[in-house]
């Protein structure tokens, strides 16, 4: 089912407030050399739910700074209230997911460069199969 506008529209403010709470909450830790983005919001129907998918960079530190970010959900919700009161009754709940999109795009060009070859590496075939 595709997204109303009303979901985009709420979607779009809950991204970029996100943003810039995160960046905060990064700098207030001293986390220095870490970029950290939010490249979709996506809202259920009833406005309930917001799915927050963050890009990370470098991709080493994802699992860790999703768990911290995963317990700072509570402090980070109500910042969220704060800033969007005019434009939000209530505060959908957050769910956090980390965004691999560049990671999957990055292997697709990989692989059309020719770095794997399924001629000369039969193993690679079992990976690309279909489930």
């Amino acid at each position: 089912m595709e997204e109303t506008n009303r979901q985009k529209k709420i979607g779009g403010v809950l991204q970029e407030d996100l943003a810039a709470i995160l960046q905060a909450h990064l700098r207030d830790a001293g986390k220095t050399g870490i970029l950290i983005s939010v490249s979709k919001v996506k809202v259920t129907t009833d406005l309930s739910q917001a799915k927050a998918y963050l890009s990370i960079f470098p991709a080493k530190n994802a699992q860790e700074l999703l768990k911290e970010i995963n317990i700072l959900k509570p402090q980070i919700k109500h910042e969220l209230a704060q800033r969007t009161k005019n434009q939000l009754r209530r505060m959908p709940n957050l769910d956090f997911y980390i965004d691999d999109s560049l990671d999957y795009i990055e292997n697709i060009e990989k692989s059309m460069k020719g770095d794997e070859n399924p001629i000369e590496d039969p193993d690679l075939l079992s990976r690309r199969k279909k489930s």
